[in-house]
């Protein structure tokens, strides 16, 4: 009997020495890589088409960001499937600091808006840092008789086909912001889902949709040229580009309160030694005067806060749109 213990206790303590060994080793190599990185080009994925809101905080990102670490920084666009595409070409990259998703509020909804993922949002990737909060915006054409939201609303309901208003794609932001207005003033809408910002505001301009729920930035130069018509913001508070826009909740649709967040996550895996460099640098960045002052030029508000907390943020609002998803039976094959 004690033999047997005694044998049992030296395989116990061999396999604790053989785990500590393995865990020593790998803090090793991970801090001789962090030494090294990074030695060649960084890509920012932006899962959306060029010049839609991603493309514009990731170009914002990149130049300061190669400049602070040595090397260069891209930024590369693979659109599709309401931003899975690129998350996914993300989550199946080498875990090694070089390739890098500019993720958005619209895979917290995705998550549960999609019946089937090829990856897991929270399990599959490590936030770095948020760069910004973006207020949306309700905007129809300069021509539309539309002139307020109370406008649109009798507009839609006196009108023999559902309007068609346009998002980014299936699960985005702007696809449940525009199912929440459904159900709210029981009108009947047509989503028009698009690859981004910039083939949505071109069919906007052009009339092919009616309106859309679309961020501040890719529509506040048209809003400035007289081209499109801002009605409300969809926060809780006013846009500091737009103040004299009301929200949907001053506009009569109380409690309404959906905004869209842009930031930086690494392939789970990747060194953490490299994850907290990142993190830092983009950080310091993003909390600098330049970047600010780019900020406040295209409406959007830089955060710039810790792994934790963005982690904890992406948690907090999978839960809390799950519910809404389920609320308004939403699902994308």
């Amino acid at each position: 009997m004690f033999n047997a213990v005694s044998k049992d206790a030296i395989k116990t303590r061999r396999r604790t020495l053989l785990t500590l060994a393995v865990a020593a080793t790998c803090l090793s190599a991970n801090l001789a890589y962090a030494q090294t990185w990074p030695s060649k080009t960084i890509s920012l994925v932006v899962p959306f088409p060029a010049g839609g809101t991603t493309d514009v905080l990731a170009r914002a990102l990149a130049e300061p960001l190669g400049k602070a670490l040595g090397q260069a920084v891209i930024v590369e666009s693979k659109p599709g499937a309401g931003a899975t595409l690129g998350a996914d070409y993300v989550a199946k990259s080498q875990p090694n600091g070089y390739t890098l998703l500019v993720g958005a509020v619209h895979h917290t909804i995705a998550t549960s808006v999609y019946k089937k993922l090829p990856y897991d949002f929270q399990k599959d990737f490590a936030p770095l840092t948020t760069i910004a909060l973006v207020p949306n915006v309700l905007v129809v054409s300069s021509a539309s008789p539309a002139k307020d939201v109370a406008g649109l609303i009798s507009m839609a309901k006196a009108a023999t086909e559902p309007m068609a208003y346009g998002s980014n794609g299936n699960g985005t932001a702007q696809h449940l912001i525009g199912t929440q207005f459904q159900n709210l003033t029981g009108v009947k809408l047509l989503h028009v889902p698009y690859k981004g910002s910039g083939p949505l505001t071109v069919d906007l301009l052009g009339g092919q949709v009616a309106m859309s729920f679309d961020t501040v930035t890719p529509v506040l130069p048209h809003i400035q040229a007289g081209k499109l018509r801002p009605l409300a913001v969809t926060t809780a508070k006013r846009s500091s580009a737009l103040p004299d826009v009301p929200t949907l909740d001053e506009a009569g649709l109380k409690g309404f309160n959906i905004g869209t967040w842009f930031g930086v996550l690494a392939p789970v895996g990747t060194p953490k030694e490299v994850q907290a460099r990142l993190s830092a640098e983009m950080v310091k960045i993003i909390h600098s005067p330049d970047f600010k002052a780019q900020m406040a030029k295209i409406g959007a508000e830089p955060v710039g806060n810790s792994q934790v907390e963005m982690g904890k943020q992406i948690a907090d609002e999978t839960e809390k749109f799950a519910k809404l998803v389920k609320d308004s039976n939403i699902t994308v094959e």
